[in-house]
């Protein structure tokens, strides 16, 4: 193996790995594919193994590809705590951040947290990443990722943020013109509105479970703000984060005295990132300021 290997050549083999397809990593890298394509044999020589299996569906990594992506994966949080050492001499934060979350919260809490976040730290560039599954950090998809439930592998960093709560709620015309709502039970008689039962990618978000086994949704979707748009047009009862009622006032709770749900949200990293004191005070500062928005927006339900 070469005593010389050469850090553009492991970036290029970072970027390929975590695209799996090197027409994709050159275009993150804006360069050529056949330039990627020199690059990853010069390293595989230099390497004296072999990184990748090519085929039609793009590039795997082999045993000795894997193994050799832990420790590029370490090298680059490494350089990432020393931009931030000197990045940060100032008191303000700065570079660029990509936070995951799932829908509600990415919707709902984050933008108006993550732009005063901005405002107070103008130098600091945020990404939200909402998708409806709980994203690979270590595979970089994120810096940090807010999940509804603590994971349980993986060399992961978790912390509570705060407890939140979720009611029935739907549009006052519909509850209008549908039979009256006053139990658990007179929910049988009306359309619900929830998640589909194969794509829950975390068993919090069963809420329809915990409404009774005789209770069904007809319109179901991955995403909650598909079920909120449903919800504001009239179309069901859906069960609403109390977070998001104030910014729809079209909407009005239902049966709070029977249901009411309590859920959590966790703040989760890669555990070698809480040496990086740029990201510990990004963390600080978004636990704080989710913690708060919740509280306010709770309160003005």
């Amino acid at each position: 193996m070469s005593e010389n290997l050469r850090w553009d050549d492991l970036r290029v083999f970072f970027h390929v790995a975590e695209a799996a397809s090197l027409t994709a990593a050159a275009k993150t890298l804006r360069m050529d594919p056949a330039t990627l394509s020199r690059r990853i044999t010069r390293l595989e020589e230099d390497m004296n193994a072999r990184l990748f299996v090519k085929s039609p569906q793009g590039y795997a990594l082999t045993d000795a590809g894997t193994r050799l992506l832990d420790h590029v994966e370490g090298m680059n949080r490494a350089v990432r705590s020393a931009q931030g050492e000197v990045q940060n001499q100032a008191d303000q934060l700065s570079g660029s951040i990509r936070i995951g979350a799932p829908d509600g919260s990415a919707n709902y809490l984050l933008p108006q947290v993550c732009a005063e976040l901005c405002d107070e730290n103008p130098s600091l560039d945020i990404q939200i990443v909402a998708l409806p599954r709980v994203l690979n950090l270590s595979k970089q998809e994120a810096d940090m990722a807010i999940t509804v439930s603590p994971p349980n592998a993986g060399r992961l960093s978790v912390q509570k943020i705060s407890d939140y709560s979720l009611h029935l709620a739907a549009t006052p015309d519909y509850l209008a013109n549908h039979p009256k709502i006053e139990t658990i039970d007179d929910l049988k008689g009306h359309r619900l509105i929830g998640y589909i039962n194969d794509l829950i990618f975390d068993d919090e978000l069963d809420y329809m479970g915990e409404l009774g086994q005789n209770i069904r949704a007809p319109l179901t979707s991955n995403s909650f703000s598909v079920q909120l748009n449903w919800a504001r047009r009239g179309a069901g009862v859906c069960i609403v984060h109390d977070f998001a009622i104030p910014t729809f006032p079209d909407l009005q709770r239902i049966l709070m005295d029977q249901i009411s749900l309590k859920r959590s949200f966790y703040l989760v990293r890669h555990h070698d990132d809480r040496k990086v004191e740029r990201l510990n005070r990004i963390a600080g500062q978004l636990i704080t300021k989710i913690r708060q928005e919740i509280k306010r927006l709770e309160a003005a339900a």
